[in-house]
């Protein structure tokens, strides 16, 4: 009887590691996705909003350019932070 139980016991432990596992998976690819969804709707916004300015204000091109870039830049940095935590949560166990 004690070693039926223990069995038992072995099995539910053994299930609550594969269940933390799917979820944190299912966490990791969830983050993964709404940072590349936000990263490609940020730089969308910027190039549209960038090209609209310069044919607005062509003389300033540069001056929008280089912000531009700028912002651009400060979005994939964050971008790439949001994509490490996401695979660090993944394979924490």
């Amino acid at each position: 009887m004690v070693n039926l139980l223990l069995l038992l016991q072995d099995q539910a432990a053994d299930a609550a590691v594969v269940a933390k596992n799917t979820n944190a998976l299912l966490g990791a690819g969830i983050g993964i996705g709404l940072a590349i969804i936000g990263a490609g709707l940020g730089l969308g916004r910027i190039g549209g909003s960038a090209v609209e300015a310069i044919g607005r204000q062509p003389e300033a091109s540069g001056d929008i350019r280089a912000t531009a870039l700028i912002i651009a830049v400060l979005l994939e940095g964050a971008t790439i932070i949001a994509l490490v935590f996401a695979l660090l949560f993944k394979f924490v166990k």
